[in-house]
């Protein structure tokens, strides 16, 4: 595999599993020093263990915690010298049901996850240094927010949101940092099991390439769009879907 992060630092937030910790992991393999967090700090323990230690630092918090954005930013400073990528993978979903029927301050949360988060997340990283030498964000969006999505309609909504707000960050940081994302369709991780758990057969025919996603249909991805090979690619919002969305699915 090659080095195409060789002197590189990212951070990778909601990392203890899924598809946040393949993407740590293969920006592991390819050469970086790795900051995951995440909630719990047990499996984030075990995260860091099979990324190594050499390589990795876990710092467990709230990703809308501004004070634990600040101190993840500070450790990964004083343990690898910079930040030069960041992944901004965490979000909820706390509700599934008509949108019309569902409670403020559970919708007020989810935004606050995985929209204002993202912001934030990318405002430490900028004045940690991005701003200065440069780098590469990465956001975790989704098909749900690309057309309506029955049952996860506000999740679907915060992420329509995020990838707006990719783009522009894109014109806004640009030159000196890049923004993407990557809007999967459904991977089976812990996440989505409610999506695909009970019937996988059935989602999965409705998918043109015949098969869900698995976490490192993702990281390959994500490596891409956060690497040098994709020095000319900034405001895009890939779509990893198995040829879903081709069809009107999710």
């Amino acid at each position: 595999m090659s080095k195409r992060f060789d002197g590189r630092v990212a951070i990778v937030t909601g990392a203890s599993r899924g598809i946040g910790l393949a993407i740590a992991e293969r920006l592991v393999a390819e050469g970086a020093k790795v900051t995951i967090t995440a909630r719990k700090p047990e499996p984030l323990a075990e995260a860091v263990e099979s990324l190594g230690k050499d390589n990795a630092l876990g710092i467990a918090g709230k990703a809308d915690d501004v004070d634990h954005q600040a101190e993840v930013v500070a450790k990964t400073t004083e343990a690898f010298g910079r930040v030069d990528v960041l992944v901004n993978n965490t979000g909820i979903n706390p509700a599934f049901g008509p949108m019309i029927e569902l409670d403020h301050g559970v919708a007020q949360k989810t935004f606050q996850v995985n929209v204002l988060a993202a912001l934030s997340w990318t405002q430490q990283v900028f004045r940690a240094g991005m701003a200065e030498h440069g780098g590469s964000v990465l956001n975790v969006s989704s098909v749900a927010g690309l057309n309506p999505a029955p049952g996860i309609g506000f999740y679907g909504a915060t992420k329509a949101m995020l990838a707006h707000m990719t783009q522009e960050l894109a014109v806004e940081l640009a030159p000196q940092v890049r923004v993407n994302a990557i809007a999967p369709a459904v991977v089976k991780t812990k996440f989505a099991t409610a999506l695909y758990a009970d019937n996988e057969a059935e989602v999965a025919a409705g998918y043109p390439l015949g098969r869900l996603g698995i976490p490192s249909d993702i990281s390959g991805a994500a490596a891409f769009l956060l690497s040098e090979e994709a020095s000319w690619i900034t405001g895009q919002v890939l779509v990893l879907d198995g040829g879903s969305t081709l069809k009107g699915g999710m």
